[in-house]
């Protein structure tokens, strides 16, 4: 779809939520296809996890972005996805891939959400397909179960903080879950709670540094309980690590259930922004260093510093690739 001026952030690209959800939708629709491509239980397929997604180009209003989604493995009860986006000058005829997505997603039965129904079997081309499908399918599997473990963090507010302190720049969002928030299940879309996870970031990216800022990478996103219609949910962000030209901001989603409901609150989403600074040129700026002052803030800064160091190399190693080729 051609975007529009209420797609802008302040800058005047896309939003990266709005991408986002434009992902989740394509990778919902497919999934959800594929699940009832064959006799059998009525289902629609609900988000579990989305891997690690740069976001390549900017997106500019008045340009089409042009959303394909593939199915690449499944297992028994789940469904892997690979969605692009392009974006396109239709003035010019300029094409640019600005997004490249892993999703997955897991079936529920429209009669009984709580049953995940069993999906239907792709062709693979070659049996190497097969199994670097399900070497993908164990490694979130088990990575979604560590994340879950290590959620018991809360954000509490702090009182006159300093500049450039995690509790300077923290932020929080609550939002009541509504009709046009959920799927026919009745749960909440995981592009909706994608969107509000990434205006939260983006709020605390731009509390630290005062500047434009636009998100530049999602890490993996572990859905790990559904969101009911009704329910009251705060989307909570801090920063945890700053290199000289990047921010990163860890994000969860609490959730209150219905009023009436035994259930406590939840944690149901969970994930890592990175932003980066720009002047009103478009140029990279410098990022105020991050000052930790807990033992806690202090141990996170550490862990960020060493997914970043982790993903830079890793894309040093592919563009050493690229250039051998």
């Amino acid at each position: 779809r051609i975007m529009r001026p209420d797609d802008a952030n302040i800058a005047g690209n896309v939003h990266g939520g709005t991408i986002l959800k434009m992902i989740e939708e394509a990778g919902a629709i497919i999934s959800t296809r594929h699940c009832n491509s064959q006799a059998g239980e009525p289902c629609v397929a609900a988000l579990a996890r989305v891997e690690r997604t740069d976001f390549l180009s900017p997106v500019c209003i008045g340009e089409v972005a042009n959303v394909s989604a593939e199915i690449t493995y499944t297992s028994r009860h789940s469904v892997e996805v690979q969605v692009n986006v392009m974006s396109e000058n239709i003035l010019t005829g300029a094409k640019k891939v600005t997004n490249k997505a892993t999703l997955w997603y897991v079936p529920l039965s429209l009669k009984n959400v709580n049953k995940v129904v069993e999906v239907p079997p792709i062709q693979y081309a070659r049996k190497e397909q097969e199994d670097e499908g399900k070497k993908r399918y164990e490694e979130q599997k088990l990575d979604r179960l560590e994340t879950k473990q290590r959620n018991g963090d809360v954000i509490f507010p702090v009182i006159n903080p300093e500049p450039h302190t995690v509790g300077y720049s923290q932020s929080s969002l609550i939002h009541l879950v509504g009709l046009s928030d959920c799927t026919l299940l009745g749960f909440v879309h995981g592009g909706v709670t994608m969107k509000l996870m990434d205006e939260v970031a983006g709020i605390v990216a731009a509390r630290h540094c005062k500047t434009n800022i636009v998100t530049a990478s999602v890490d993996a996103i572990n859905f790990h309980e559904k969101i009911k219609k009704g329910s009251v949910i705060t989307i909570s962000g801090r920063m945890t690590f700053t290199s000289n030209k990047s921010m990163e901001i860890e994000v969860f989603v609490d959730v209150d259930p219905f009023v009436n409901e035994a259930q406590e609150r939840y944690r149901a989403v969970s994930a890592f922004f990175t932003y980066v600074s720009l002047s009103k040129d478009g140029k990279p700026l410098p990022v105020p260093q991050l000052l930790t002052e807990t033992e806690d803030e202090k141990r996170r800064f550490e862990e960020g510093k060493g997914r970043y160091l982790q993903t830079k190399a890793k894309r040093q190693a592919q563009m050493q690739q690229a250039a051998q080729q």
